[in-house]
């Protein structure tokens, strides 16, 4: 047990006199090593500063580097791939509200016009960038919209994003691809992916609705159910609602 000692303290008994001096025996040899040690360390340091400055420089060129890369190399290109998507972006945005020449219109956005960049330029010219991660998924519907849909699962695929909408339409968009090549199970994996993605009322029902009418046609009633009946009880105001009960009264038919 430590003995709390007064300032001036002097050992009465020759018991405390030798506890004494044991105690500071050893706050001697406690020190002492500390002294040993901090002398090693500096004789490490010493012998070793060479190397222990070059590291702090290849650790500050590094940070240094990557700063300078960030401002004059990276920005711009993320500046200069934003702009070059003005002119695809318009063409898309056409042929999705176009009820004719639908496929020349995505065929201008996929592969440019007049000079202009399309979206399968602005990928190989400007990778790692937003802009061309966002031109993966426009590319990919794109091509979804004229029935090339292996071109499509290629590029949605190469698309990712936290976007409540665009990342669950862009794993929405795989399961149709998917649904045309007739692979079911691969579609309704990227239908439930969608709905995974996040819960709005949007996308989620969309893609409920065709995870639902997906597994009927595998010939599972009992999954196709719980997607029925969860735009039953979840979106009951939305569009894909209205007609909810003709399928759950066929899912449960056979379920």
């Amino acid at each position: 047990m430590a003995t709390y000692k007064k300032r001036g303290f002097k050992p009465k008994t020759k018991a405390e006199s030798q506890e004494f001096d044991e105690q500071e025996s050893t706050t001697a040899e406690v020190f002492s090593t500390l002294d040993e040690g901090a002398s090693k360390t500096e004789e490490w340091v010493s012998k070793n500063q060479n190397y222990i400055l070059g590291i702090i420089g290849v650790i500050a060129i590094g940070v240094l580097g990557y700063l300078a890369y960030n401002q004059f190399v990276q920005k711009p290109r993320e500046t200069n791939a934003a702009n070059e998507m003005y002119y695809p972006q318009q063409y898309f945005d056409e042929a999705l509200a176009a009820t004719t020449a639908k496929d020349s219109l995505f065929t201008l956005a996929l592969e440019g016009a007049e000079g202009k960049y399309g979206f399968l330029d602005i990928i190989a010219e400007y990778s790692g960038t937003k802009a061309a991660n966002l031109a993966n998924y426009s590319a990919g519907m794109s091509y979804l919209n004229m029935n090339n849909y292996q071109e499509a699962i290629n590029y949605l695929e190469d698309f990712s994003s936290d976007d409540a909408i665009l990342g669950a339409l862009a794993k929405g968009g795989l399961g149709d691809a998917f649904m045309q090549l007739d692979q079911p199970s691969d579609a309704l994996g990227y239908y439930e992916a969608g709905i995974a993605h996040s819960t709005n009322d949007y996308t989620t029902p969309k893609f409920l609705y065709k995870a639902g009418v997906t597994a009927m046609e595998m010939g599972d009633k009992e999954k196709a159910l719980t997607y029925f009946q969860r735009i039953k009880d979840e979106f009951s105001k939305s569009d894909t609602a209205n007609n909810i009960d003709a399928f759950i009264g066929m899912a449960k038919s056979g379920a």
